[in-house]
């Protein structure tokens, strides 16, 4: 069951299911092509936006888009980044002014894995990718891939990936 301010913000926003987990919409796809670069299949768009919702229970799984992407805290309870290089680092973004000793916004390099979660009932995100984010610069390894890769880092993988078919998306 969604809770209640979980539907609200899923109906306001008109968000939908997001592969890795969690809720989205695109809001922005920059008019300015910074056209076809190293390591990409095809023409990109400068930068692209989104609305990312988690609620409680839920996850971003581990995943890598090839740009450089920005979180920046909406709305909701602190969220829990994790980016996974040679080992597992968290980052916790809240909201501006909110006491917390964090901040409201986290980058995250080109091809890193990444993934995240709420800390309460909900999170609402904006996530930034430059150059524009495509669906053919996203991968999300499976469980078993990110254990071979990184077999001292097992229990931070099962947290944030789901059990599925070598190589599938979830």
């Amino acid at each position: 069951m969604i809770p209640p301010k979980t539907e609200e913000l899923i109906a306001r926003y008109n968000l939908a299911p997001h592969p890795e987990g969690g809720w989205y919409r695109e809001f922005h796809r920059s008019d300015v092509s910074v056209g076809i670069l190293p390591g990409y299949a095809g023409e990109r768009t400068a930068l692209t936006a989104i609305y990312f919702l988690l609620a409680k229970g839920d996850f971003s799984a581990f995943h890598r888009v090839l740009g450089e992407e920005v979180w920046v805290h909406l709305a909701g309870d602190p969220l829990e980044l994790v980016l996974l290089d040679k080992e597992p680092r968290s980052i916790t973004l809240a909201p501006a002014g909110s006491g917390e000793p964090v901040a409201p916004v986290a980058i995250v390099p080109p091809n890193v894995l990444q993934a995240a979660r709420t800390t309460g009932d909900y999170t609402l995100v904006t996530c930034l990718v430059a150059p524009g984010f495509d669906f053919a610069d996203f991968s999300m390894p499976s469980r078993e891939e990110l254990l071979r890769e990184y077999p001292g880092c097992g229990e931070v993988i099962k947290v944030f990936t789901r059990e599925t078919s070598e190589g599938g998306l979830v």
